[in-house]
């Protein structure tokens, strides 16, 4: 039996989207499961939309996922080179076999003889031009010309491409192992171009090529390429590769998420605005922005029924049509590089920093998701293990996983899912480990702090927030004075009256010789006991005293890590602070 051999191919145009991480996720679930290879191979060859360090940045992101590429650059292996850049002159060997076995032909056809084909078919009323079978002979290529024709453009250098000679009146079935059987008409196949004028080969060819001198068994990629895959098999036929060509399994889309999960009565002006403003940049008709905004409002009136607002009404003008049209784009659909910045997550895993701040974004990494939380997240956009467990370990991900339970159906991406994935995650994550990068957070603000302290603020913390960051955010009290008070509840709850009894509790706490919670606490419950005060008297005015906020941990967990003195001096300054918001209110 053949060793399995999948292949991750991205081009490096930009920063990885999250869809090209779930592919190369599944390539390598797919590879470990059966005692295969993961190969890396970049498709470099449209040197149009190459940018630098997209290769980095690829190379990057699988090392920070965890999926490591056993074969490609800088790796090594026995089927290299792996970028396409370097296999120039193996592409020209096999694209003189098509040209000599007439399976493809040059075609000298300008940029500007092809516009003015399809504008001619489109004033004639038909579908759009394809060149194929039924227009090949009506264009400038080696099949409509003359044979001594075509050797005098050659000699002269007239520039050209070379395409496939798309044959007629066949079909190409494909068993997709997501798909199943899949039909191509090859009637219905235009003749693809295989060579670009500057010598280097389109995906079609390279792909093929490639994937067949790699010894690749198996191609996952996303459902965008299933219609190109009659041709591919049909190259496969014409070089006589057929019998060994890979199964290949289409991915089903990343939709983006439902707009109520992200549009709400709290963000929907936010929502409004930018959506309003996208749409002017983007639309030439005359509006104002006003009158943008207006629709839009309408639209997200009722957060809950958004798609029912978006209907074209009887009486929608151009105008509300465009805009309705517009946000139907936006919101639903396949999940694009734009969206994130547009709905307010990440869609990459590691930040991409652009040549400007339109094309720079944030990534998974950088936001403080765990990598492990990332690829659990990922493995359930379009795969389904048949039983209720969600959290998985890599190990557990590479046993559970069959393409078999990877549905055709597009998944929608969920950030508030992935957030609940990444604090399971963090729960469980030892406190040493979580205290290590919260010093390098701290570190950065110039903070210094213990490791024990940092470890019990870890365990402190850890359940109540999704990302490590956060702790410093929601806690920032711990290492910092207390920047705010929360004046409404110090409104409510402070009692001016009560004050002298409060001082007695800072003076009854100083003297705590063992200063640990279950101390704190019993002291605190005994004063109260003592001094006949109700819970809802104390606590919360202890809690704004030490930290600033009612909200948080315990506040008896918070007093022993701020230690005795530092707790008795926030006490002691906060009642005078206390009287102060109570005097300009009154």
């Amino acid at each position: 039996m053949t060793k399995m051999r999948v292949r991750f191919a991205p081009s490096p145009t930009g920063a990885l989207h999250i869809g090209g991480v779930r592919t190369a996720l599944y390539d390598y679930l797919l590879a470990k499961k059966h005692g295969g290879t993961f190969v890396l191979r970049i498709e470099d060859t449209d040197q149009k939309r190459y940018v630098e360090g997209a290769e980095n940045y690829i190379v990057n992101a699988l090392k920070w996922c965890g999926l490591t590429p056993d074969e490609g650059p800088g790796i090594g292996g026995d089927y290299g080179p792996y970028r396409q850049s370097e296999r120039k002159d193996i592409y020209q060997k096999y694209m003189q076999q098509l040209l000599d076995d007439g399976h493809a032909y040059y075609a000298f056809d300008t940029a500007e003889e092809l516009d003015a084909m399809r504008e001619k078919v489109k004033s004639e009323g038909k579908h759009s031009f394809q060149y194929d079978a039924s227009t090949r002979m009506m264009m400038k290529n080696s099949l409509s010309l003359s044979e001594d024709d075509v050797k005098a453009l050659l000699e002269n250098g007239t520039p050209y491409t070379i395409r496939f000679k798309m044959p007629e009146n066949q079909s190409v079935t494909v068993n997709d192992l997501i798909r199943e059987e899949v039909t191509f008409q090859t009637n219905e196949l235009d003749d693809k171009v295989l060579m670009k004028s500057g010598g280097l080969p389109t995906y079609h060819l390279a792909n093929i090529v490639d994937d067949h001198l790699m010894k690749i068994t198996h191609v996952i990629r996303g459902e965008e390429w299933l219609p190109s895959t009659g041709l591919h098999v049909m190259m496969y036929r014409c070089f006589g590769w057929e019998d060994t060509m890979p199964q290949f399994a289409h991915l089903p889309l990343i939709l983006k998420p439902a707009p109520g999960t992200y549009i709400t009565k709290k963000t929907k002006q936010k929502f409004t605005e930018s959506f309003s403003a996208e749409f002017m940049k983007s639309s030439d008709l005359e509006m104002s922005l006003d009158d943008v905004t207006k629709i839009v409002q309408q639209v997200f009136s009722n957060p809950k029924d958004i798609q029912s607002q978006l209907k074209i009404g009887k009486n929608d003008d151009g105008k509300k049509k465009a805009v309705k049209e517009f946000l139907k784009n936006a919101m639903y659909g396949k999940l694009s590089k734009r969206d994130g910045d547009r709905l307010g997550f990440p869609v990459f895993p590691l930040s991409w920093e652009g040549k400007s701040e339109a094309d720079s974004f944030v990534g998974f990494k950088e936001i403080g998701f765990d990598a492990n939380a990332v690829n659990n997240f990922l493995v359930f956009l379009g795969w389904n293990p048949g039983t209720e467990q969600e959290i998985f370990s890599m190990k557990e991900m590479i046993s559970a996983f069959s393409l078999e339970r990877v549905g055709k159906s597009g998944a929608k991406f969920d950030y508030e899912k992935a957030r609940w994935f990444n604090q399971q995650y963090l729960m469980h994550k030892d406190d040493e480990k979580i205290a290590e990068e919260l010093s390098a957070l701290l570190s950065k603000k110039g903070i210094g702090a213990p490791s024990a302290f940092l470890e019990k603020v870890a365990a402190m913390m850890k359940e109540r927030v999704h990302f490590i960051p956060e702790i410093l955010d929601q806690a920032y009290y711990l290492f910092e004075p207390i920047k705010s008070y929360d004046d409404r509840t110090i409104q409510k709850r402070w009692k001016p009256d009560n004050k002298e009894k409060m001082v007695i509790l800072a003076n009854t706490i100083k003297h705590i010789n063992s200063f640990d919670a279950d101390n704190i606490e019993s002291t605190v419950k005994q004063f109260m006991e003592d001094q006949e005060l109700g819970f809802g008297e104390v606590l919360p005015i202890l809690r704004l005293a030490v930290s600033g906020t009612t909200m948080g941990p315990s506040v008896f967990d918070i007093m022993a890590l701020l230690g005795h003195g530092e707790t008795v001096d926030r006490m002691e300054a906060s009642y005078k602070y206390f009287d102060e918001v109570i005097v300009s209110q009154a």
